[in-house]
């Protein structure tokens, strides 16, 4: 679904909105990354997985599943699929799931099958109408927010969460990543619009004016391109090799740019291996 993409993009782009919303510290994301897992024998994936960068610490695996539409299976899907994951992977930490819903109304308990086992301490149910406004203040969780808010309500919430990036988040790279989630939410949420139509809208565009924004237009664009797709890389398949490394920071920018826009597609290394062996021309 496309609400899916839109939950998958944030918490690889921007990760400590996933630990905002479940009411651990920030800094957490340090030790985690974001990822997908196939459980090869029934060939299914789970597609929202933080998993410790750490395995021997005691830190636990989240599985996120985001439900924004009625499904009267999804619990007898998940709790399947999820432990025969367990038993495929054997992971060494210890186990959370979270399920995010837009609202109460949308989720279907199957009380009879699973009532008390939603009770669990290491399951938890998450509703966004129910947050509350402290819970706002967080730039992570007002971002999330802002999928399911109204169009009416979304334009100020947009321009407000703009000006809280500006003031609050001071790595130009997070605060860019920050500000293209909130476009690609917008996008999603009037698709009928353009990008410039939506950037005036919600006076998006007025961070490309800056002086950063303007150098990383001339000399640096290539180094800060290649920086910050290393760093999304590195979240998502742990550290790449040196070797890639060096033939992604050899890319030209454009070329940088398109591996970043592919990176969604891309499920392990050797994926990323191929995609450079097919789409670029270095040593050509």
């Amino acid at each position: 679904m496309k609400t899916d993409s839109i939950f998958y993009k944030i918490f690889l782009h921007y990760p400590r909105s996933f630990f905002d919303l479940i009411g651990e510290e920030a800094t957490q994301e340090n030790n985690y990354k974001f990822s997908s897992i196939e459980v090869k024998q029934l060939s299914f994936r789970l597609d929202g997985l933080f998993l410790p960068t750490d395995e021997n610490s005691s830190l636990p695996l989240y599985l996120v599943e985001v439900q924004f539409q009625p499904d009267e299976n999804l619990y007898y899907r998940l709790f399947s699929e999820f432990f025969l994951f367990l038993r495929q992977y054997k992971p060494k930490n210890p186990w959370q799931m979270v399920i995010i819903y837009p609202s109460r109304k949308i989720e279907r308990e199957q009380t009879i099958q699973f009532g008390d086992f939603l009770q669990l301490p290491s399951i938890t149910r998450i509703y966004l109408d129910e947050l509350g406004e402290d819970a706002l203040n967080y730039l992570g969780i007002g971002m999330i927010n802002l999928v399911v808010e109204s169009e009416e309500k979304a334009i100020p919430q947009a321009k407000e969460l703009y000006q809280k990036a500006q003031n609050q988040l001071t790595d130009e790279t997070i605060k860019r990543e920050f500000l293209d989630l909130i476009e690609s939410i917008v996008v999603y949420k009037f698709p009928q619009k353009n990008r410039e139509e939506i950037e005036a809208m919600f006076e998006l565009a007025d961070l490309k004016k800056t002086k950063v924004y303007q150098e990383a237009l001339g000399e640096g664009e290539q180094k800060e391109a290649v920086k910050l797709v290393l760093r999304l890389l590195n979240r998502r398949f742990g550290e790449v090799t040196q070797s890639l490394t060096e033939q992604i920071s050899q890319l030209p920018v454009e070329q940088v740019e398109d591996l970043g826009e592919a990176l969604l597609d891309l499920e392990s290394e050797t994926d990323l291996r191929q995609w450079l062996s097919e789409n670029t021309i270095i040593n050509k």
